[in-house]
């Protein structure tokens, strides 16, 4: 295992930066006492209320209230009524952003990785701490510009030419699970934080 991140290192205002960040480091799940471990292998950023393809570019509602509060904790909702999209909210205090989770270890899809770890609402608002079951770590891998292929977000086009064309999924290259493909979506398309329900 790995040095745990801290909040402090999530509240940065570069959402976009903190993504590609957090390539190789671990998702650690911990259930009934034993932690398991999952490389982080694909994300999607989503950055502010003048992104539009974000849940935040709706405004602040109960719904986006979690994506306001100071980066490190989890926003954790429900698309299709069947799947939960896990993210880590970034940047500071009042500035509405996160990172979707795509790829951990040999899963490849948000909805899988959270119907593989158990993940659902309950989480959603909880510090990315130990005790709270999920958290990430530092395990100090080192990924340079040639180990991440950088695509536009999947599943977006409703956010127009420009929001929906930003290069802002990041794949690590070269890992099962995380191919950098860019087709269709899993579980679907509008699964970042920008889907309605």
């Amino acid at each position: 295992m790995g040095r745990i991140i801290t909040a402090a290192e999530l509240q940065s205002p570069d959402t976009v930066g903190l993504a590609r960040w957090l390539l190789g480091k671990a998702l650690v799940r911990t259930s009934r006492g034993r932690a398991t471990a999952h490389v982080i292998t694909e994300v999607e950023a989503y950055d502010s209320e003048r992104d539009l393809a974000c849940h935040a570019s709706r405004g602040r509602t109960g719904r986006t209230e979690t994506l306001y509060a100071a980066g490190g904790v989890w926003y954790v909702y429900l698309v299709y009524g069947m799947h939960h999209m896990l993210n880590i909210v970034t940047g500071p205090r009042g500035h509405p952003a996160a990172v979707l989770i795509r790829g951990a270890g040999s899963i490849s899809g948000p909805g899988r990785i959270t119907r593989a770890l158990r993940i659902d609402r309950r989480l959603n608002g909880a510090p990315a701490v130990r005790a709270s079951g999920l958290h990430l770590e530092d395990t100090g891998t080192r990924v340079g510009p040639r180990g991440v292929l950088a695509t536009p977000r999947i599943g977006v086009g409703y956010a127009g030419p420009v929001w929906s064309r930003k290069p802002w999924r990041f794949v690590l290259r070269g890992r099962d699970g995380a191919r950098g493909k860019t087709g269709a979506a899993s579980p679907g398309r509008g699964d970042g934080p920008h889907a309605s329900q």
